[in-house]
């Protein structure tokens, strides 16, 4: 191994105990609340170093939102358009979703931050809005073969799809605390999960293959009258 591969790898080490100490103070404290400095104490290393990789506090930021968004993208492209059944394939990725925001509260917390913020910061991060499209095409696909074969209705689209699973998964996290005090029961509880986990999946796929619900666009849904 020659020294420069050696630097490399502890210059990669470095940068992901960065992203990773940072990921949790912006997740706890907010962009705001954040302090560089107490980043660099908690990674052992400097002010100086975090804003030589990263330039400032934006840019440290934006890394934190690519390598947040990053490892769900990467997660969602296992289920690719070669799956041979549709709905499974699409049950998996909300299983996927769910799973992933499940374990990564501090996923759901950035995301919010975020929001509050009115995505200030993520309009700038490239690396994100080029993993955003591959998950919603990966859906797209998915929902093509599904129309090819008869199986799902063609009045949706992948966005939506990818609204009603990120929806469901991401309140039981953001939410779980003003949920058990109205109603007195913990989302994120173990015996709630695999119930949920199920649930999740069973109404996406019952939605897209309620085919007598999908008829063509601008007539009102079936049984229902026009408002």
């Amino acid at each position: 191994m020659t020294t420069e591969t050696v630097r490399r790898r502890d210059s990669e080490r470095t940068r992901a105990n960065i992203v990773a100490v940072a990921t949790k103070e912006f997740a706890n404290k907010g962009y705001a609340g954040a302090r560089v400095d107490e980043i660099a104490a908690k990674t052992h290393t400097t002010k100086r170093m975090i804003y030589y990789y990263y330039g400032d506090k934006d840019g440290l930021y934006q890394a934190v939102l690519e390598a947040s968004y990053g490892r769900i993208r990467r997660l969602e492209q296992r289920v690719t358009e070669s799956e041979d059944d549709p709905v499974a394939a699409i049950r998996r990725i909300a299983e996927i979703t769910f799973d992933h925001h499940d374990r990564n509260p501090d996923f759901i917390r950035i995301v919010a931050g975020e929001n509050i913020l009115k995505g200030a910061h993520i309009k700038n991060a490239t690396a994100v809005h080029e993993l955003g499209s591959p998950a919603v095409d990966i859906l797209g696909r998915i929902l093509e073969i599904g129309r090819e074969r008869g199986i799902f209705r063609t009045d949706v689209d992948a966005l939506d799809v990818h609204l009603a699973i990120s929806s469901f998964c991401f309140f039981r996290v953001a939410n779980r605390y003003t949920f058990k005090t109205l109603f007195g029961r913990d989302l994120t509880a173990a015996d709630q999960r695999s119930t949920q986990r199920k649930m999740l999946g069973d109404m996406i796929v019952a939605y897209l293959t309620d085919l007598d619900d999908g008829g063509d666009e601008g007539d009102p849904p079936s049984g229902r009258p026009e408002l």
